[in-house]
């Protein structure tokens, strides 16, 4: 039965990783070279993931350092990549003819000229003044004015910052207080987009914002909105609910801590001095990953709301929820300040964790079943690097600060889930864009879904799946310059932190349990 449970999820992988690769290259190829670089590009970062969890699946076991290894030497491989790819797209932009590219706009000009007069209409419900969440980006096609339109006077300043050498506008739908302007981009988006907001600012101040984004068809648009829809901030409602939720965290991690410790705080409230060290500890992880999150937002001018905790009886905290209070520059910045926070949280858990294994010794107090280590790839290996034969046996004697490690990676690890307004769906945002974030959010949720069905004893993936559905299903809105990705390197260790998550969350096989001597 387990060979067979072995064999099908080896078949899955596979199936699933030929379906990803095939798809990949037939979207590429219609790109010529450039196309089918980027499609290598994708390879390149999937392999490691590939060759890992197959092996894994066979039972074959592959050391620390090889993972290591196989992820350093495929990110490199992927930077190299991506500056073959802009070499070449440079060279294909400086080889275009000028006066195709002036004849192409004068076309472009006359045949939208009459469009641009008698637009048809949105429908209320896709409120892209806003910019939330999945109403946006919406077909230009769709949209109607819905009330006061753009000040004339305004109009003609914003169009006169506009030229030939920027963004060549070839038509115009004035929507709500704002204005939509679809044309063709020429040069570089950042600096195209930095120029032109230098400009706007120039002219008209601080009225208005400039953005720059992509139609769902992949067509360059600017939009130019009121700087009244900007992201406000908490209201003294929401303060007092972060509040709460802070005390409410502040019990349960003291409550999951002495149950781990083999009492019940809420009938001895006369020990709560036995569970502050663990709970100092688990409160440092969660304040390193806001205090992350501040930090690189105040450095790039981002304003970030207080954190709204999640409390949890099970593991104490399932971290927090923040919201952007200012908009966000470019998706690079998106990518920082998403990266941070779980990373510096990462690397707290996993020192804590490392230190509970260093100060574990046969004589330790705390025992746990050595199947308990079976629950996690990434810890499972690392606490055989640590333990080695002593797992074998039925219970292992470890340091309380192993388990609020591993707590520790587990809640940052949840909060990489690619999904939404969660740090891995800002990650998988900034990197791909917002329709690849939409399809990972919708593939996140069934997969949880899928697991709690099959799982029903552990009633984690379905509580995290009820918070992604309620509270973090939408995109973040888009950024002022939408077009600029991240660079390569932002990429590989943005994919790189998410791979660890997976690692911590996935459970090891038995087959692989069983060479690696886990369990008894």
């Amino acid at each position: 039965m387990v060979n067979l449970s072995n064999n099908f999820t080896l078949i899955a992988i596979i199936l699933l990783a030929l379906s990803l690769i095939i798809w990949g290259y037939n979207r590429a190829k219609p790109f010529g070279e450039i196309g089918i670089l980027a499609w290598l590009q994708s390879l390149t970062l999937m392999t490691p993931w590939i060759v890992f969890f197959s092996l894994l699946a066979t039972g074959i076991y592959i050391n620390f350092i090889t993972v290591i290894l196989l992820l350093v030497l495929s990110s490199g491989f992927y930077i190299y990549l991506g500056n073959l790819i802009r070499k070449k797209a440079e060279s294909t932009i400086n080889n275009n003819d000028l006066s195709k590219i002036k004849k192409e706009l004068i076309e472009n000009f006359n045949k939208n000229q009459e469009i641009a007069e008698n637009k048809e209409n949105l429908s209320p419900n896709n409120n892209i003044g806003s910019l939330k969440g999945n109403q946006f980006p919406v077909k230009i096609e769709q949209i109607k004015p819905d009330f006061s339109p753009i000040d004339d006077e305004d109009l003609k300043v914003i169009k006169s910052i506009f030229g030939i050498d920027t963004f060549f506008i070839t038509e115009t739908i004035p929507y709500q207080e704002g204005v939509i302007l679809k044309g063709n981009l020429r040069g570089e988006a950042d600096i195209t987009h930095q120029h032109l907001t230098e400009k706007l600012t120039k002219k008209l101040e601080d009225k208005y914002r400039l953005f720059l984004v992509e139609t769902p068809e992949g067509k360059p648009v600017v939009i130019i909105l009121p700087s009244t829809n900007d992201p406000k901030p908490l209201t003294l409602a929401q303060k007092n609910l972060a509040l709460v939720l802070l005390l409410a965290t502040v019990f349960t991690s003291m409550e999951a801590t002495s149950l781990l410790l083999g009492f019940d705080l809420i009938d001895n409230w006369s020990r709560y001095s036995e569970v502050l060290p663990l709970c100092i500890g688990l409160w440092i992880i969660l304040l390193a990953h806001e205090i992350a999150h501040q930090v690189i937002g105040s450095k790039n001018n981002v304003k970030i709301s207080l954190p709204f905790f999640l409390p949890s009886l099970q593991i104490g905290s399932f971290g927090a929820i923040t919201r952007f209070e200012s908009l966000i520059p470019n998706r690079s910045v998106l990518f920082d300040i998403s990266f941070a926070g779980p990373a510096a949280s990462f690397v707290v858990s996993l020192f804590i964790l490392l230190l509970g294994f260093s100060l574990s010794n046969n004589v330790s107090t705390f025992e746990i079943p050595t199947n308990f280590f079976q629950g996690s790839i990434l810890v499972g290996i690392l606490a055989k690097l640590f333990f080695n034969s002593a797992l074998q046996g039925e219970t292992v004697g470890v340091n309380p600060l192993t388990i609020l490690g591993w707590l520790g990676l587990v809640i940052t690890a949840l909060n990489l889930v690619p999904a939404g307004q969660l740090d891995g769906g800002r990650i998988i945002q900034a990197i791909y864009g917002r329709k690849t974030c939409r399809r990972a959010t919708i593939g996140t949720l069934v997969l949880l879904g899928i697991v709690s069905i099959l799982n029903p004893i552990n009633s984690l993936p379905f509580y995290w799946a009820i918070v992604i559905l309620f509270l973090q299903r939408d995109l973040e809105r888009p950024s002022l310059n939408e077009l600029t990705e991240p660079n390569d390197t932002r990429a590989a260790w943005g994919l790189i932190l998410i791979f660890l998550s997976l690692t911590t969350l996935i459970p090891i096989t038995p087959t692989l349990a069983s060479r690696l001597g886990i369990g008894f």
